[in-house]
C-alpha cells in the first residue's frame, strides 16, 4: 500500500550527478516507485499522505560517518557552550548554569572554541571568577583539550611538580603551576575525578543527540568512540538499551575504542564486545584507533616539526599515540578477525602510519571487505594520496573544517608553514586518485549540519558570514560529489549500501526533504538550505 507520496519538486537519487524531475511513492517502510509525477500520483490511495515538496529537493537521508551523538547529546544537557563564541559569552553561560544547578558537585560540559582565547588556552583564573566554590571542567569543541578551574586542579592533585603524561600536556604558568588548560591525555588527570552520569542521564543524552541529528536530516551514523571514558559513562551500554527498547531509530555502527595504554591483550575483549554488541539497529563492528591529536595544540603527528611563532622549527613533531610497530600488529590481527578499522589520522605522519599498517594487513591477510577508513586527514603528504586506493582505505572527510577561519588562520597555518598548509584537506586530490569518499561532522566537535559541510566542500569557504578567500579551491568537490559522500559513501562504509544511501525502488525510505533545490541556486547559498522533514523507513522523525 502506498502510504506517502512526494511530489512537486525534484529528486537527487544519488545514482546520477544531477537531480531528476520525478516523484516518489513510499509504503511499508520502503521506496515503492521513483517515477514521473503523473505515475506516482496515480499510485496513491484514499489514505495516502501527499507531501508537496514545494519546489524543494527530496534525497536520501544523510549518514554521518564520524560523530559522537551520545557525548554531544549529553553535552546539550550539561553546561553547553557551543552556541557562544566569546569569552564573555562562555563565562555568562557557565555562571548561569552554576546558579541554576546549585546541587551539582562539579560544573561539567564543554563546547568552547580555541580561537577565542590567546594561544588557544583559557586560564583557571577566568573560570575561578564565575565558579570559585566548585570544581569545573569544560572540554573544548574538538574534545582534545579541557579548561579547569583552580579547585578542580587542586582536587586532582595537579601542581608544578606534576609531570606531563606521555600522551598529553599540561599548560603551565611561568613557575610551572598548571595554567588551566589540559591537552589530550592530560585531561584524564582531572576528568577521572568527575562523577560519571548515571544510566538515565546517559540514556537521555543519546536520545537528545539522535533527535538533534534527525533535525539535521541525518538518518544513520557511525559513532566514532564506543567505550567508557573518565567523566563519561560507557555509551556501549546506552546504545544496547536504546536498541533493545526500540528507541534507537537510526541505524548505527559503533566503533569500539582501542585503549592506547594497552596492547594486543585487549583484542579478545573487543571480539566479545562485537559479539554482544549487535542488537537491533546497533552494530559494534568497527574499532576506533586514535593515532594522533590535533594541529592546534601541536599533538597531531607530523613528518616534520612544528614551527614556532617566529617561523623556526621546534623540537616537537606531535604524538603517535600508538607505537607504529604495535599499530601494524594490531591492525593485522583486527583485520584478520574481520573488524573494520576507523582511524583518527590528522597529521601526515599519522596518515602514513595508518596506511603502512593497512598495507601490512593486506599483504598478510589478502584483500577483503572490511572497509577500513581514515578520518580527518588534515595534512596528507602528496606521496600518500594514491595509497588510499591501493590499500582499499576510504577517506573519511570532515568538510566543515576546510575553510579560512580563526582556528585555521591563527592557530594552525603559522605553525605548519606555507608548504604544509597547502596540503590540508586534499579532498579533490583524493577523489582524483581513486579514493572512496565518505563524510561526517565529528559533532560535538563541530556542527552536525551536513549541508554546512557540503557547502564548505564545494566552496571551501565558511557557510555563514563573510565567505572570504576560498581555502585551497583546487581541492573543492562538486555538489553531487559532496552529497554522495554524505549519503551513498557513508552508507557504503557502514555496509548499508544495499538498503540505504540512494533513492531507488526497493530501498528503505530513509529520506530528507530540503526547503530548496541547492542544484538550482548559486553554490554560495548551499549552506542556507534547511531540512524540512526527515524520514526513517518512511516514518516521519523530524518536521521543521
Amino acid at each position: 500500500m502506498v502510504e506517502t507520496i512526494f511530489v512537486g519538486g525534484r529528486v537527487f537519487t544519488g545514482t546520477a550527478d544531477a537531480p531528476v524531475d520525478a516523484a516518489v511513492a513510499v509504503g511499508g517502510g520502503r521506496i515503492l516507485l521513483v517515477g514521473d509525477q503523473e505515475a506516482v500520483r496515480a499510485s496513491a490511495g484514499e489514505h495516502t499522505e501527499v507531501v508537496d515538496l514545494a519546489g524543494g529537493l527530496l534525497m536520501a537521508g544523510f549518514q554521518d560517518a564520524h560523530v559522537h551523538p551520545a557525548f554531544g547529546g549529553g553535552q546539550m544537557l550539561r553546561c553547553d557552550l557551543s552556541a557562544e563564541h566569546s569569552v564573555e559569552g562562555y563565562l555568562a553561560v557557565i555562571a548561569a548554569y552554576a546558579e541554576a544547578h546549585p546541587g551539582k558537585a562539579w560544573i561539567h560540559g564543554g563546547g568552547w572554541s580555541m580561537d577565542v582565547f590567546p594561544g588557544g588556552t583559557p586560564t583557571r583564573q577566568m573560570l575561578d571568577k564565575v565558579v570559585p566554590d566548585r570544581p569545573a571542567l569544560l572540554t573544548n569543541r574538538d574534545g582534545h583539550g579541557a579548561w579547569a578551574n583552580s579547585l578542580a586542579l587542586r582536587l586532582a592533585g595537579l601542581d608544578r611538580d606534576t609531570p606531563d603524561p606521555v600522551d598529553g600536556r599540561i599548560e603551565r604558568e611561568p613557575d610551572g603551576t598548571p595554567q588551566g588548560t589540559l591537552h589530550e591525555g592530560a585531561m584524564t588527570l582531572v576528568s577521572e575525578h568527575v562523577p560519571v552520569a548515571d544510566a538515565e542521564e546517559a540514556y537521555a543524552g543519546l536520545l537528545a543527540g539522535q533527535a538533534h541529528l534527525f533535525s539535521m536530516g541525518v538518518t544513520a551514523w557511525q559513532d566514532a568512540m564506543i567505550g567508557a571514558f573518565p567523566g563519561n559513562p560507557d555509551n556501549y551500554e546506552v546504545y544496547l538499551r536504546a536498541a533493545a527498547e526500540g528507541t534507537l531509530r537510526a541505524r548505527v555502527v559503533g566503533a569500539l575504542w582501542w585503549d592506547r595504554e594497552r596492547g594486543l591483550e585487549q583484542i579478545p575483549e573487543l571480539v566479545e564486545r562485537r559479539r554482544t554488541g549487535q542488537v537491533g539497529r546497533f552494530n559494534a563492528t568497527s574499532v576506533k584507533i586514535m593515532q594522533d591529536g590535533v594541529a592546534e595544540n601541536f599533538t597531531a603527528a607530523m613528518l616534520e616539526p612544528y614551527l614556532d611563532g617566529c617561523g623556526c622549527a621546534t623540537a616537537n613533531s606531535g604524538i603517535s599515540f600508538v607505537d607504529p610497530g604495535l599499530l601494524r600488529e594490531a591492525v593485522r590481527e583486527l583485520d584478520a578477525l574481520g573488524f573494520q578499522i576507523h582511524f583518527h589520522a590528522l597529521g601526515d605522519r599519522a596518515v602514513r602510519e595508518a596506511l603502512d599498517a593497512l598495507a601490512g594487513a593486506r599483504a598478510a591477510n589478502g584483500a577483503n571487505d572490511n572497509r577500513h577508513h581514515l578520518a580527518h586527514l588534515q595534512v596528507v603528504d602528496p606521496a600518500d594520496i594514491a595509497r588510499f586506493a591501493q590499500v582499499g582505505a576510504a577517506a573519511n572527510l570532515q568538510p566543515l573544517w576546510a575553510a579560512h577561519e580563526p582556528q585555521m588562520d591563527e592557530l594552525t597555518i603559522p605553525f605548519l608553514g606555507s608548504e604544509r598548509a597547502a596540503r590540508q584537506y586534499p579532498f579533490g586530490d583524493l577523489l582524483r586518485a581513486g579514493a572512496r569518499l565518505v563524510a561526517g561532522s565529528d559533532w560535538s566537535v563541530s556542527s552536525p549540519n551536513p549541508l554546512w559541510g557540503v557547502h564548505v566542500a564545494v566552496n571551501r569557504t565558511v557557510p555563514e558570514g563573510e565567505p572570504g578567500e576560498p581555502f585551497l579551491p583546487e581541492q573543492a568537490l562538486t555538489l553531487a560529489q559532496a552529497l554522495t559522500a554524505y549519503t551513498a559513501g557513508s552508507a557504503w562504509i557502514n555496509h548499508l549500501e544495499d538498503v540505504t544511501g540512494t533513492v531507488e525502488a526497493g530501498k528503505d525510505a530513509d529520506l530528507v526533504v530540503l526547503d530548496r533545490d541547492p542544484f538550482a541556486g548559486p553554490a554560495e547559498e548551499i549552506g542556507a538550505t534547511r531540512v524540512v522533514r526527515t524520514y526513517v523507513e518512511g516514518r516521519l522523525v523530524h518536521q521543521a
